[in-house]
């Protein structure tokens, strides 16, 4: 008995067989329990696993799920039912779809069982100072009841139906990104085979969920979108979401949406000041471009992919900003070589700022040479070049160094000590997000002039001069 305390394993096992022993409803004999132990098993979970022979299917069989357990409860005086129950909320069975309080088995109205969980409660000895004290203010006699609780694939979470079915020892993955009506997979190739039943079970534990595809190949970096597969649900791609206080509609099959960017949208408009110009290179469907419109910047937003680019003055409309953003379907580097050489003159002579925003993480950076020499002629002052808010992906152990180096790499201008960069997020193992922010050099964007350049006026002279 000394030696069951030696070890972190065996004293769980000591802790597992008198549980099982106590409840007669964790295994079946405590030799289960200490395999279960041995195994590495998770013993909060262990009461509630699906049965074992659910393991392998492919095609959802519901009622295979079904299982009936045994869980302690205690009889309680319907007077103090709810008092009582909002004292043990922490020591109440929480499952989906099962009650806490249950019909007393003796059917009279004066009492009801509250049904504890059995990992939480193995005896009156399980509860805390503060929630004996409240029974016994109650005059709650602490005496376990057992009551025969029936559980069915309903009752079971997402995670623990796929581990229940999926082989044992191999990843399960209940995850997914939201996006409206839709719910996106990336299925690994060992869970394929199972790929329909996955996407049945996460439509039927996710509410409003009515669609589940899977992702068949990377993302298309020419449009930005990526082939997928129905795996549940009805085929409709037309999504609807809501990000920021924005409405979106778009086709989730042929556009680029990714959710897990909306803190950084955000992010970034907030730099923009009302009355400021925003070119949006990369545009996809609106998520920088709108946002800025509404906060009352003038907006020029490029796609080079038609249904972004359709469904980017869909939402300009939607959103009731179509007379704040110009809409183009070119490809960046034309864009920038194009609207935003012909508009940077006028705007380099103002006072608002002018964003330039470049969100094509795997190949923006090397957009950043169409700056090269775009403009002709200096302007007066400096204090209006355009800054650049430009992506890009790193699996550098350094990745803030490495997009500064590529992106002064393609503007042939070092920016070292010049540009700030934010970590979006980390997608993948080892490969980062980054954004590189930094004001374009004059050195880069003008031409070089073989004439000697006119005496340049003080900032302050050029202003007077415009106000008189």
């Amino acid at each position: 008995a000394d030696y069951l305390f030696v070890t972190p394993l065996f004293r769980r096992i000591f802790r597992v067989v008198k549980e099982n022993v106590q409840s007669e409803s964790l295994w079946s004999t405590p030799d289960d329990a200490i395999q279960a132990c041995l195994l590495g098993e998770d013993v909060e979970h262990k009461l509630y696993r699906a049965p074992p022979e659910v393991r392998g299917m492919t095609s959802l069989d519901k009622e295979a799920f079904t299982q009936t357990i045994t869980v302690p409860a205690l009889r309680v005086p319907t007077g103090v039912l709810n008092k009582v129950v909002k004292s043990l909320r922490k020591a109440t069975i929480q499952r989906p779809g099962v009650p806490r309080v249950v019909q007393d088995k003796e059917e009279t109205s004066d009492f009801r069982l509250v049904l504890l969980d059995p990992h939480r409660v193995s005896s009156p000895s399980s509860f805390s100072e503060a929630e004996a004290e409240a029974l016994r203010s109650f005059s709650v006699a602490e005496e376990l009841q057992y009551y025969e609780l029936r559980l069915t694939y309903h009752n079971l979470k997402s995670e623990e139906v796929l581990e229940a079915v999926l082989p044992q020892g191999q990843d399960v993955t209940s995850g997914f990104s939201r996006v409206g009506h839709i719910a996106h997979m990336n299925l690994r190739d060992h869970q394929l085979p199972y790929k329909n039943l996955i996407g049945q079970v996460i439509m039927d534990k996710n509410p409003g969920v009515t669609c589940v595809v899977n992702k068949t190949n990377m993302i298309d970096s020419t449009y930005r979108n990526f082939k997928m597969e129905m795996l549940a649900g009805e085929e409709n791609m037309v999504a609807k979401v809501k990000e920021n206080g924005v409405t979106y509609e778009f086709d989730f099959s042929h556009v680029y949406w990714n959710p897990r960017l909306s803190t950084e949208h955000q992010r970034v408009v907030q730099l923009v000041k009302r009355g400021d110009t925003v070119f949006d290179v990369f545009a996809g469907v609106g998520p920088f471009a709108i946002p800025a419109a509404r906060s009352g910047a003038n907006v020029l937003a490029n796609d080079l992919n038609p249904e972004s680019h359709r469904w980017l003055q869909h939402n300009c409309k939607l959103n009731k900003v179509e007379k704040k953003v110009r809409t183009f379907n070119l490809d960046g580097r034309a864009f920038i070589q194009g609207p935003v050489k012909q508009e940077l003159p006028a705007l380099l002579k103002g006072r608002a700022g002018v964003h330039v925003v470049m969100n094509l993480p795997a190949l923006a950076l090397d957009f950043l040479d169409a700056f090269r020499g775009l403009l002709h002629q200096e302007p007066s002052c400096d204090e209006n070049l355009p800054t650049v808010h430009c992506y890009g992906f790193s699996k550098d152990d350094h990745p803030e160094a490495d997009v500064a180096d590529r992106a002064s790499h393609s503007l042939g201008f070092p920016l070292k000590d010049r540009c700030s960069v934010h970590f979006v997020r980390n997608v993948a193992p080892n490969k980062d997000m980054m954004c590189v922010s930094f004001t374009v050099p004059k050195e880069v964007l003008f031409k070089p002039s073989a004439e000697p350049a006119p005496k340049r006026q003080k900032c302050e002279e050029a202003t007077d001069s415009t106000q008189s």
